[in-house]
């Protein structure tokens, strides 16, 4: 800020210089024959000096010109935080925030508003899940589910672009709910002074900051839940957590005991769903000795219990995934694990299995070469294929879905093959599939998501012939040559590699040390169905050894495209449950487990994705519907209708909202559209896809939990780093509460967009020479004290 003292009579510069020279001489002459020491004839003469400088400084009328806000010129703006977080009472206050609040803008506030007001247009506001003008600060609530700091400033940058804003008074804690990263643009806003409300030592409370829900590909799909808590002054005290259903029955409840006052806890669960599609749960948390029934409730010493409790979703699907077994013979393998399967309501295995080859027909004796039926030659226009007739091979289908499936043998359509999730070939050449047939395949899992798994009978990779055909280019091993290698003994024993070992789906045990232990149980293979090497990228899950040592892969999995393979190259996996129950029960359970590994990822025809906004105070969801026709390319053209539907406890009403997807301009086949919640809690879509003629595509169901107003208690502190950072990088600074008369007194002589030159003479100033006759005054004291007045 510009600040000078200028000069208007500077023709008297001389003259003054003059009388101030010989001034100075007589001063001298004076004091030449003093009695003073000298330390005090230096003091005298400089207080002498001192006065008559000011007095000839006044002959040249010096002038004060400085620059301040021009008055009324500039806005400043006022904003309040009016979140619920305000309602925390710190530790050691009988008030709470918003009552220190109140008291800033309602008590103290005219006396500061006012002299705020002189030279600057004010403009109230206050936020919290978006920014409101207010006249006065008279009736805060302090109600509001989130502290939108960032969108709040947006706004207010966006409302006055272009007007001179001086800057931004700011009352909060500084716990900002949409700024995941800490920060926001501070592009074009003014100078921000925030007052930090709170202390860093906040009252005692429990927190559920996250709840996170897995799905495994373990038996019965159980899900695994993890809440994630932080607690403040529980040091030694019990914390409870209770997983509860919609109806609030208690599912599971653990204990844990910090061990700090500052102590993150962490409650894990792990869970069956009672019924398939979607399931809606909540976490809830508290001290343990705080627990109570009754009616009301027993008080707590907590800051809040708003962030005391979570609700997720779990979504097990409703239709069974479909697995088609191709076998080139019936064998032990299809027995034991389609009687595996049968206990999985989830997956529903469909059997083409070869009873059969196909064999000519007739040997027609000929022209030399000639294998067709003499009678055909002639007639050019017929096929080759056709004048060859060759019987059919013999297939026997099991498990279908009606007698018309699979009637043609193995699928030759993408939409007849589409319709499964998985494909298992089993003991079966690769010239039993025709070339097209082959090629479908290959898109079947790279296209389509689908999984395959060839297993180790004696007529599969190399033995078949699948290499250099689409099948063995899916494969996670190399079928090019020959093993270098053999097994040593034809009882091979098996083990997990330490990757097959962080497999859910490939352990059938907890612990490792129980999983090893039921690894050694196991019986030895007699039939290994050798390759050469796996490939770049594959994992290898399990091995086999031989006596002397020698291991071989024995179960490879790879990605392929939007889907994966899998190879298991033992050949009698029967072997493992033939005597023993326990071992059979483990072999059944691995089986099931592969499956569902196998078929864990592969996409539907219609799909529903549900994305919420965290950084968005509303917490709104986006509901993303993709629709794919029978040969899973996108479809456009589709009318996506979603009911959406909250879910409350039962005999209670639900609220349901219809809305209407619309087609992303980004990309073909998906339809978007979003839902606000008004409160927290479970949240339901159904979905119908209809394509343009009427015809419906599918249905599908989804959930998604909102936890809105949780993330507003999720720190309890006063974030004051952020606030400082956004002083700083704004040019501002963080005012005390204690200083907000001082500060806003000194807002005028601050730099601001609107300035004006303020001019004040010094030369008849009475302060001028007040301070002459203090100096003459001070050195007659001296010589008084001294005894020479």
């Amino acid at each position: 800020m510009f600040a000078a003292i200028l000069f208007n009579a500077l023709n008297w510069l001389m003259p003054a210089a003059l009388l101030l020279l010989v001034a100075l001489v007589f001063l001298a002459w004076g004091y030449r024959n003093s009695r003073l020491s000298p330390a005090y004839k230096l003091l005298c003469l400089s207080l002498k000096i001192l006065g008559l400088i000011a007095l000839a400084l006044c002959l040249l009328e010096p002038v004060w010109v400085a620059e301040r806000a021009r008055s009324g010129a500039n806005f400043f703006l006022v904003l309040a935080d009016n979140s619920m977080s305000l309602q925390i009472k710190d530790q050691g206050s009988a008030q709470s925030r918003g009552d220190e609040l109140k008291k800033l803008l309602v008590e103290e506030g005219p006396a500061w508003q006012s002299t705020l007001a002189k030279d600057f247009q004010v403009r109230s506001y206050t936020f919290s899940s978006r920014v409101q003008r207010v006249e006065a600060f008279s009736d805060l609530p302090f109600d509001g589910k989130a502290s939108a700091l960032g969108s709040a400033l947006a706004s207010l940058k966006e409302r006055f672009q272009g007007q001179p804003v001086a800057g931004i008074l700011l009352f909060t804690d500084g716990n900002a709910t949409d700024l995941p990263k800490g920060i926001t643009d501070t592009n074009g806003l003014p100078p921000i002074y925030p007052v930090v409300l709170g202390r860093n030592a906040p009252a005692r409370d429990i927190a559920l900051t996250g709840v996170s829900a897995t799905q495994t590909a373990f038996e019965d799909a159980p899900v695994s839940a993890q809440a994630d808590v932080a607690a403040f002054g529980y040091s030694g005290r019990k914390i409870s957590a209770q997983l509860l259903d919609m109806a609030g029955k208690v599912i599971a409840e653990q204990t844990e005991t910090p061990t700090s006052d500052d102590a993150r806890v962490a409650f894990r669960f792990q869970f069956k769903p009672d019924h398939a599609g979607l399931s809606h749960y909540q976490v809830k948390v508290l001290a343990q000795d705080e627990r109570s029934s009754s009616s009301p409730p027993l008080p707590t010493s907590e800051a809040t219990l708003a962030n005391n409790s979570r609700h997720f979703s779990v979504d097990r699907g409703q239709d069974p995934f479909r697995v088609l077994y191709v076998s080139g013979r019936p064998n032990w393998e299809y027995k034991f694990l389609n009687r595996a399967l049968q206990e999985d309501s989830q997956v529903q295995l469909v059997g083409l299995i070869r009873i059969a080859r196909r064999e000519p027909k007739f040997d027609f004796r000929g022209r030399t070469g000639e294998s067709s039926n003499p009678l055909f030659r002639g007639f050019g226009n017929q096929d080759k294929e056709e004048i060859e007739r060759y019987d059919q091979p013999v297939l026997i289908r099991l498990n279908l879905r009606d007698q018309n499936e699979l009637r043609g043998g193995f699928p030759k359509l993408p939409e007849d093959l589409f319709a499964y999730h998985a494909v298992i070939i089993d003991d079966l050449e690769a010239e039993f599939f025709s070339p097209d047939q082959l090629l479908l395949l290959q898109k079947f899992v790279s296209l389509r998501g689908g999984g395959l798994l060839m297993l180790g009978g004696q007529e599969c990779f190399q033995q078949g012939k699948y290499q250099r055909t689409p099948v063995g280019d899916m494969l996670p091993v190399y079928l090019d040559a020959p093993p270098v290698t053999r097994p040593a003994t034809n009882q091979l024993k098996f083990s997990l590699t330490r990757e097959g070992l962080l497999q859910p789906w490939a352990r059938l045990r907890s612990q490792e040390v129980d999983e090893q232990v039921r690894i050694d149980a196991m019986p030895g293979f007699k039939v290994l169905n050798q390759v050469r090497d796996f490939k770049p990228g594959a994992t290898v899950v399990a091995t086999v050894k031989d006596d002397q040592g020698t291991q071989y892969p024995a179960i490879v999995t790879q990605r392929f495209g939007n889907g994966r393979t899998a190879a298991v190259m033992i050949g009698d996996l029967w072997r493992w449950g033939l005597k023993d129950a326990e071992l059979h029960q483990d072999m059944d359970k691995a089986w099931r487990q592969l499956v569902r590994w196998l078929v864990a990822d592969v996409p539907k025809r219609v799909e529903l994705e549900t994305e919420t906004n965290l950084s968005d105070p509303n917490q709104s969801t986006t509901l993303r519907v993709r629709v794919r026709g029978k040969d899973f390319l996108p479809l456009d053209n589709v009318s996506a209708s979603i009911v959406v539907e909250q879910m409350t406890a039962v005999g209670t009403n639900r609220s349901t909202v219809r809305l209407t997807a619309e087609p992303s301009a980004t990309e073909p086949g998906v339809y978007e559209t979003t839902y606000i919640p008004r409160e927290a809690g479970a949240f339901e879509a159904r979905v119908v896809a209809t394509s343009g003629t009427g015809v419906e595509e599918g249905k599908i169901s989804g959930g998604w939990a909102s936890n809105i107003g949780n993330e507003e208690f999720q720190a309890l502190k006063p974030n004051t780093g952020l606030l400082e950072t956004l002083a700083r990088v704004t040019g501002g600074e963080v005012v005390p509460a204690s200083g907000l008369n001082s500060f806003v007194n000194g807002l005028p002589n601050r730099k601001v967009p609107l300035m004006e030159t303020a001019s004040t003479p010094l030369w008849h100033r009475s302060l001028v020479f007040l301070f002459a006759l203090a100096c003459f005054i001070g050195e007659w004291g001296v010589r008084r004290w001294k005894g020479l007045a």
